[in-house]
């Protein structure tokens, strides 16, 4: 009968076999931000006459996908998002406002009768294609009665473009040119007016042959009007296309050139090796040949990752390249945790199954914190995607696929690779016979953190003062994602200064706008920044900096902001809550409360020095605060599960014992799994953009603060609040339970 190593190591070959299939078979799904392209966010407003429910939002996107495949847009992506909200990406369109006005423009076509000239001074009169103000009588016949459009030109009728038409009800069409025929030559009466969102586009005269009454039969007609090609055709796809059952209003628009993606993904792609190598050469040098096939499994967590999203269709965005490149350096987490652990039962007991046995009961007592930690994580990149908006909910899917994926590596296969090998060579070259020099420094000096905890929570209280102080004295630099606007980022062939710059911008008719301007380019930011203004500011500034190239252009409406604004701030507030709640649940209130405490603290830091140096706050800040608060979450959960175990081996010693000597013990892996996740932060810093550079500031400043608060803060929290706890504490959990000697801070 086979035994569970067995089953356990076919169960990795599957995995890896089936991930290198998928990933060999199946190609990547690029966003726009990468693939270059325009996205829009349109959101359906209701009139007096139909409701903008989720029933008229289908009709409308129905409406807009065929304009869409009549622009010849190749593989857009429609869909509906909440009840009203439709978002369409059109690849290779880099002219949001040619987007923007065949797309979502309401095209609400009629043909009306022309009943005379009416008065200039009459308000409800329209005016014709040159300008003449007419009497129209009620419409005859809506867009929804033409069949068909398409543009056409004759070179023997010379330049020029029109559109022909199609009638499905030709009788009302003949019904119509016959009684325009019966009125006399000359007369105004005698002109069909073709209205186009109350707009007269064309009011041609009828043929003095068309007969009166008879009118013209065969259900056609052409729109004439000196048209270019561009309009023709974009006449033509609206009027076929149908009209929008409900209007649409632009709320959001991205727009982002084809090589700025492709710098991202080199940029990407070039941290990820330069951050694994790093995370490589560190892991083997601690824990030698333990270590390096833990590298190996790591290999196959980024096939298994990345094949899972193909699979699953994801789309790939930048922030979620960042996350892909991130969960790299999170993912060894759980190798680190097993390997301490089975260091600490190998030392305790080296003749109980040899250095095989250690690493089993490694295996099976480090779970209880893998799976804490990474259920915390999970928690984070859960509300990333149910909350975030844009490319950001790329970053979600991809830390949760991470984060199951890297259960897979460590739990599965490193496990694999390891108990092959383990038993077959010496102590020495395995890594885990040996404490480690950290740990055999902490055993030598044992130091009683815990008696200086009143002093700790008063530095960490001054550090909050002062993250506190920065976001009352500067406040935090919302970007255009959570305030409203529109954020355009130009590259020019020449370096331009920001006085330039600013002068060029203010020409176009925006003094106030923000304006930022460096060797390789020029953004401006700015509340009411419309498509034309923004075509002028480009004409403005080539004549400073010579050509110009627009690399991305980011709208959101001033509701839309409110929203994400309001969005982030309830992300924030929900993990928070979900955390103490599963933490209490999991642990006791006392723990819960310091951890959420500390957590707390390490969020305020972060956006305290966001505020000090300036820096923009915008989704892809959310993505870092909600990364920090799941990371800081995961390294408390490691030192509380320490702390619960070590109280029930030590009931009969005060809880700060307790405390300190779980610190202690964990400090290795909190130094080991932090430099992992900073080797690939600071790869992030080096070869990222500005953006992925603002969050791996984020990160760092997170993990090195989360990482500190798990002791001074934590744990002093937890023993104060423990006065108030009247439960004795836990029971041990018999032979898992370490028995260290009284008085030692860690195992020996």
């Amino acid at each position: 009968m086979f035994r569970a190593p067995f089953w356990r190591a076919l169960t990795a070959c599957a995995v890896i076999a089936i991930s290198l299939a998928l990933t060999l078979a199946l190609s990547p799904r690029l966003g726009l931000d990468l693939r270059g392209g325009t996205q829009l966010v349109f959101e359906t407003r209701s009139t007096p006459t139909v409701a903008a429910d989720a029933a008229a939002t289908d009709r409308a996107l129905n409406v807009l996908r065929q304009r869409a495949d009549a622009l010849g847009v190749v593989d857009p992506t429609l869909v509906r998002s909440g009840e009203r909200r439709i978002i369409v990406e059109l690849p290779g369109v880099l002219d949001p406002r040619q987007a923007a006005e065949v797309i979502g423009r309401t095209a609400q076509l009629a043909f009306h009768p022309v009943l005379g000239l009416a008065e200039p001074a009459d308000a409800s009169a329209v005016r014709d294609e040159r300008g003449v103000p007419l009497e129209l009588g009620p419409a005859a016949i809506t867009g929804d009665g033409v069949s068909d459009a398409a543009e056409q030109s004759d070179p023997q009728r010379g330049p020029g473009w029109w559109v022909s038409l199609d009638f499905r009800d030709q009788a009302a069409w003949q019904r119509l040119t016959g009684e325009a025929a019966c009125r006399p030559q000359n007369d105004p009466g005698r002109r069909i007016a073709i209205v186009l969102d109350k707009e007269v586009i064309s009011s041609p005269p009828l043929d003095p042959s068309v007969p009166c009454r008879t009118g013209i039969p065969g259900g056609s007609a052409q729109i004439t009007g000196s048209f270019t090609h561009e309009e023709a055709r974009d006449l033509a796809v609206l009027i076929k296309g149908g009209a929008l059952p409900v209007p649409l209003d632009l709320v959001e628009q991205r727009t982002v050139g084809p090589t700025l993606g492709a710098a991202a993904i080199d940029a990407s792609a070039r941290a990820a090796v330069a951050g694994l190598l790093l995370t490589a050469v560190f892991i083997v040098a601690v824990y030698r040949l333990a270590g390096l096939l833990s590298v190996v499994a790591l290999l196959c967590y980024g096939v298994i990752s990345y094949a899972a999203l193909v699979a699953m269709g994801a789309t790939f965005t930048l922030p979620g390249l960042a996350g892909f490149v991130l969960a790299i350096g999170m993912a060894i987490d759980a190798n680190v945790l097993v390997f301490e652990r089975a260091r600490e039962e190998y030392l305790r007991t080296p003749g109980r199954g040899g250095l095989r046995g250690a690493l089993d009961r490694g295996f099976r007592n480090a779970w209880s914190a893998i799976a804490d930690s990474n259920v915390t994580t999970l928690i984070a990149a859960g509300l990333l995607f149910w909350l975030a908006s844009g490319p950001v909910k790329g970053f979600g899917v991809t830390l949760a696929v991470g984060v199951l994926a890297s259960l897979v590596s460590a739990m599965l296969i490193t496990r694999v690779l390891t108990q092959a090998v383990m038993g077959r060579i010496g102590p020495r070259l395995s890594g885990l016979g040996s404490a480690g020099s950290v740990r055999t420094w902490l055993t030598r000096r044992n130091p009683q953190l815990m008696r200086h905890g009143r002093v700790w929570l008063g530095v960490a209280g001054g550090l909050a003062a002062v993250a506190v102080t920065g976001l009352v004295a500067r406040g935090l630099n919302f970007g255009v994602e959570f305030t409203g606007g529109r954020l355009v980022e130009f590259a020019t062939s020449r370096p331009i200064s920001p006085e330039a710059a600013g002068e060029a911008v203010a020409r176009a008719g925006f003094p106030t706008a923000v304006v930022q301007a460096g060797d390789d380019g020029v953004s401006v930011r700015a509340a009411r920044l419309g498509l034309d203004e923004v075509a002028r500011i480009e004409q403005e500034l080539e004549a400073q900096a010579g050509e110009v190239t627009k690399r991305s252009e980011e709208f959101i409406g001033p509701s839309l902001g409110a929203e994400l604004r309001r969005n982030a701030l309830v992300a924030l507030g929900v993990a928070v809550a979900m955390q103490l709640v599963y933490l209490a649940a999991r642990f006791r209130w006392t723990f819960a409360a310091s951890a959420v405490l500390a957590l707390l603290l390490d969020v305020v830091v972060v956006a305290g020095l966001f505020a000090w140096l300036g820096k923009p706050v915008d989704g892809v800040f959310l993505a870092a605060a909600l990364t920090v608060v799941g990371y800081s979450v995961n390294d408390k959960v490691v030192v509380f599960d320490r702390v619960r175990e070590l109280w029930a081996a030590r009931r009969g010693e005060p809880l700060a014992v307790s405390v300190n000597a779980a610190i202690l013990q964990t400090v290795p892996r909190t130094v080991n799994t932090g430099l992992g996740a900073l080797f690939i932060l600071l790869a992030l810093m080096a070869f990222g953009g500005d953006s992925l550079r603002d969050f791996a500031i984020a990160l760092v400043a997170g993990i090195v603060t989360g990482t500190l608060s798990s002791a001074f803060v934590a744990g002093p929290t937890a023993i104060l609040l423990g006065r108030f706890d009247r439960r004795p504490a836990p029971m041990p959990a018999g032979p898992k339970a370490p028995r260290t000697p009284r008085g030692s801070g860690a195992v020996v």
